[in-house]
């Protein structure tokens, strides 16, 4: 699965988890929580929703990687090797 791939599930998930966010706009730098007003429970859900979708085990320490789009496709790309 490339990059950009991974990136776009990202978006999708973030669709499914808050509605109202258009994240397809977002920039790969931007901070998802400010640029779409999402809460921590919001993180947690894309998450949860991420690793339960891809198969692949996300610590909780290292969510933080995901508040990015660009962050978040290139650690679920190191992450599925």
């Amino acid at each position: 699965m490339t990059r950009d791939e991974l990136r776009a599930i990202i978006v999708e998930e973030i669709g499914n988890i808050a509605p109202e966010a258009d994240a397809s706009g977002v920039a790969d730098d931007q901070d998802l929580r400010e640029a779409l007003d999402l809460d921590s429970m919001d993180i947690f859900n894309l998450v949860v929703a991420l690793s339960q979708r891809l198969g692949i085990d996300i610590p909780d320490a290292e969510a933080g990687r995901l508040v990015t789009l660009g962050g978040g496709a290139d650690y679920l790309a190191a992450k599925r090797g």
